[in-house]
């Protein structure tokens, strides 16, 4: 391993983010009382342009008027390309109170749009007087993002998580799908006429969760877009979890479970965690380095893995 440590990323629970545009707040407080450990107020792609500034006005609003518990409160401002971000950015921090937690940042393609709103929200809080300083979030949802997925994880100190959002990426790399995540029908292997079908996104999932680990960031799966298919959901959050990522977003109330379902660590896999940290700590006392735990080698490597479930576990306890 290198002498350079890997950063850990924030101790925060982050299994599900759901999603809500700006333009409803009459479901603010339902949002509020939901089991999702982050909420996302959107005022970007699910709001239509003559209602963005209506939308960032009942935003700031419910900023400080719900009570939206020890969830971290985020907003998905508009992309730097449009002429609405700047304004989300200053009129969320110059007249929404200090509980907003994080700016989610869409459409990210290198580090050097990270430093545009990192300047410019560091410009504010120091003009304001704002005591907590706001983190960020952002999506990777392009053919640059990813290209640039190291760079972009290293931007900030400020950067706390990344998520990959689906549709827009694959509309950036020409890929032929309207699907948003999941198995998609045409992506599949032959053999014998039997199809096999795998996993487009698993590429741009390790390559973020990657460039996350190194740096410290927490590596977030994004949408899936057919909430009718819980099955297809919890086989893609699967995958993601498997891979590394500690949540996924929720675009519809049902996903909220789904998310929670599957990024929270089972009992028997914490119980099955512990005991091999024991078996691992009585070799340790008699000399070894290894042991068997049930028919299967363990060793200094499996301390580590059992390690990352107790530690998600006891935080989400926490």
């Amino acid at each position: 391993m290198s002498f350079r440590i890997q950063p850990q990323p924030p101790a925060r629970p982050n299994r599900c983010q759901l999603f809500g545009p700006g333009s409803r707040p009459a479901i603010f407080e339902k949002m509020a009382g939901s089991a999702a450990d982050v909420i996302n107020l959107d005022l970007e792609d699910s709001v239509a342009p003559d209602d963005k500034a209506e939308a960032r006005k009942n935003i700031v609003q419910a900023i400080g008027d719900v009570d939206w518990g020890t969830k971290t409160l985020s907003v998905r401002i508009n992309g730097l390309d449009s002429p609405y971000w700047y304004r989300d950015v200053v009129d969320l921090l110059e007249q929404g109170s200090e509980r907003l937690d994080q700016i989610m940042i869409p459409k990210v393609g290198n580090a050097g749009d990270i430093y545009s709103v990192d300047a410019l929200v560091s410009s504010i809080e120091a003009a304001m007087g704002r005591t907590k300083p706001i983190s960020f979030e952002v999506i990777i949802e392009s053919a640059a993002g990813i290209a640039h997925v190291e760079e972009i994880a290293a931007a900030s100190p400020r950067l706390q998580a990344m998520s990959l959002g689906a549709a827009d990426f694959a509309a950036s790399m020409g890929m032929q799908t309207t699907g948003i995540g999941g198995t998609q029908e045409n992506y599949y292997m032959a053999h014998e006429g039997a199809k096999y079908w795998s996993d487009p996104w698993h590429w741009a999932q390790a390559a973020i969760v990657a460039a996350c680990r190194t740096h410290g960031v927490l590596p977030v799966d994004g949408p899936f877009g057919d909430f009718s298919d819980d099955e297809g959901f919890r086989a893609q959050a699967r995958r993601s979890a498997t891979l590394g990522m500690v949540g996924k977003w929720a675009i519809h109330p049902k996903q909220v479970a789904l998310s929670n379902e599957v990024f929270t660590p089972s009992e028997e896999a914490v119980t099955e965690a512990r005991e091999i940290l024991a078996a691992m700590e009585k070799a340790k006392a008699e000399g070894a380095g290894a042991t068997v735990y049930k028919g299967r080698l363990v060793d200094i490597a499996s301390i580590k893995q059992a390690e990352v479930i107790v530690s998600q576990a006891e935080l989400i306890a926490g």
